[in-house]
């Protein structure tokens, strides 16, 4: 079983990243989740907000959009956190069957690994509205949570269930609802299906 152990070693060696990160390709058509009208937190989320500030925090007019560094640098954050991270569920955990919140020493679900991620891509000067938490359906129809990463190429995924980051449209799930890229503290709908799953 996995073991929730610090990624600050990790964190350390990205501050010396290059600038020669590996390219990540995304069709330019499609390459960013539609936008539509607004709609509630998923259950569980409604004090996002209340309980970490830079959840829904904005970094203004002068965020720039996230490059290929940027996206190397989410690369390592998320296999970091996806080897760092036990999975857990919320109701062995808390004994409650939803609750989004950062891992403890015990471990996380799919929305905490999602909300560490972010945490962890902010300090490390990722402006925090180009990183949108996100409720999908996976292959399995099922509900699961992940974070998008907005960049200048278009809407990345990190996932607990793979370390590979793929553009949103090769990941097979279904995006039901996301962060408002506008405004974080609220959630829009999204109603998209990535396309085949490449992710093997």
């Amino acid at each position: 079983m996995r073991r929730y152990r610090p990624l600050a070693p990790v964190l350390a060696a990205l501050i010396g990243l290059s600038g020669a990160a590996q390219a990540m390709d995304a069709d330019p058509a499609g390459a960013f989740l539609p936008v539509k009208a607004a709609a509630p937190a998923p259950e569980g989320a409604a004090a996002l907000c209340t309980a970490y500030d830079w959840v829904c925090a904005e970094g203004g007019d002068q965020a720039a959009a996230a490059g290929a560094d940027a996206l190397a640098v989410a690369r390592v954050v998320n296999g970091a956190a996806n080897a760092a991270i036990r999975p857990i569920s919320d109701l062995r955990q808390y004994a409650v069957a939803e609750r989004w919140a950062l891992p403890t020493a015990r471990g996380g679900d799919c929305e905490d690994y999602a909300l560490f991620k972010k945490m962890k891509l902010v300090e490390a000067g990722v402006a925090p509205e180009h990183l949108l938490l996100a409720a999908v359906l996976d292959h399995d129809n099922k509900p699961h949570a992940v974070l998008v990463m907005r960049s200048e190429m278009g809407d990345f995924v990190l996932d607990n269930l793979t370390d590979r980051i793929l553009p949103w449209n090769r990941t097979g799930y279904v995006f039901l609802r996301m962060q408002d890229p506008r405004a974080p503290e609220g959630w829009v709908s999204v109603f998209a299906r990535g396309g085949a799953d490449l992710s093997s």
